[in-house]
């Protein structure tokens, strides 16, 4: 496809980005690990290594070890003046068991200290009964030693890509859906988007196909649905709760359309763990009013974020991102 860097085809998409920009510039690129994505790029009298076209030189290690490590990133963050989603940490299920009380009427999120990509994530609407509460705490420790619960807070999330001292892109992303035509099933729906172009799997394209697992049919399940119910013409229906681009969600580009403070507080929130290369997650209630104490929350802070996925949104246009990595770089 177009977007593809003739010969590094096999390469996740975004450092194929920072090879064809670095290519343009007249540098010199090794692929040194190609399943690694490790490259090294020889320009301007110096040489820079990239793994995974973000993670650079650029940031130090406990920057990374910091922005892995959601419970830190919190206290980091809120000791900064930034806020985060009030909650509580466990590593053990007696002690979940013991605080049910305190959440079983509140909407919360249960999620893993140190995983992405939403594994083993989940959000539980007020009241929550106990056992589904209990085995979504089980769920997430088998993931880690150490889970987060939070406050869900009602609000659209956005990623903030920074780079250097400035957000280079924003976008908000829905999660994984389809839209009824009177005719066709939902699971001919997903069939259908998944043959757009764009869509493929493991980040060697702009988007990633829509599932049809055991995830995806538990959602529908709690919505009266299944992958053989068809969808009344213009009817929404999401697969999933998270909106990760990697579960088949769709980005939506936002870059020029928030009140510019929450840009201000998506760099203040990457300078606060000295991130020179981060994604920011945030959540808005009113991307057009100024931010205040309450209308937000920075949900964490992503090493190694995507490129791609800022160059190719589902809607929007192109913010040709790897240009501000390799200036970074100086390269």
């Amino acid at each position: 496809m177009h977007w593809h860097t003739p010969g590094y085809e096999d390469l996740e998409l975004s450092t194929q980005l920072v090879i064809k920009e670095a290519l343009l510039r007249g540098h010199h690129v090794e692929v040194l690990d190609r399943s690694a994505n490790f490259i090294r790029v020889q320009g301007n009298g110096h040489s820079e290594y990239l793994r995974q076209a973000t993670r650079t030189a650029a940031d130090n290690y406990v920057s990374a070890l910091i922005m892995e490590n959601k419970k830190v990133t919190k206290l980091v963050l809120k000791e900064a003046g930034i806020r985060v989603p009030e909650g509580k940490d466990y590593t053990d299920i007696d002690r979940v068991r013991k605080d049910y009380g305190h959440w079983k009427t509140r909407s919360a999120v249960v999620k893993p200290n140190s995983t992405n990509f939403g594994i083993a994530v989940a959000m539980l609407a007020a009241p929550i009964a106990e056992a589904e509460f209990l085995h979504a705490a089980e769920e997430a420790l088998k993931q880690d030693q150490t889970i987060l619960i939070e406050e869900l807070i009602s609000a659209k999330e956005y990623r903030f890509l920074v780079i250097g001292d400035a957000v280079r892109g924003i976008l908000h992303r829905v999660p994984a859906r389809v839209v009824g035509n009177g005719r066709q099933s939902l699971a001919e729906l997903v069939q259908e988007k998944n043959t757009d172009p764009l869509r493929g799997k493991g980040y060697h394209s702009p988007l990633e196909k829509l599932r049809m697992g055991a995830e995806e049919t538990a959602f529908l399940l709690a919505q009266d649905l299944n992958f053989d119910s068809i969808l009344e013409a213009g009817r929404e229906v999401f697969l999933r709760r998270n909106s990760n681009i990697s579960t088949g969600g769709d980005s939506l580009d936002f870059t020029e359309q928030l009140h510019a403070g929450y840009a201000e507080l998506a760099v203040a929130s990457a300078a606060a763990v000295r991130a020179r290369i981060c994604g920011v997650d945030m959540l808005i209630h009113d991307i057009q009013a100024e931010p205040t104490g309450d209308n937000y929350a920075v949900l964490e802070l992503n090493f190694n974020p995507a490129l791609h996925i800022h160059d190719y949104p589902y809607q929007g246009r192109n913010r040709e991102v790897e240009k501000h990595v390799l200036d970074l770089l100086e390269l």
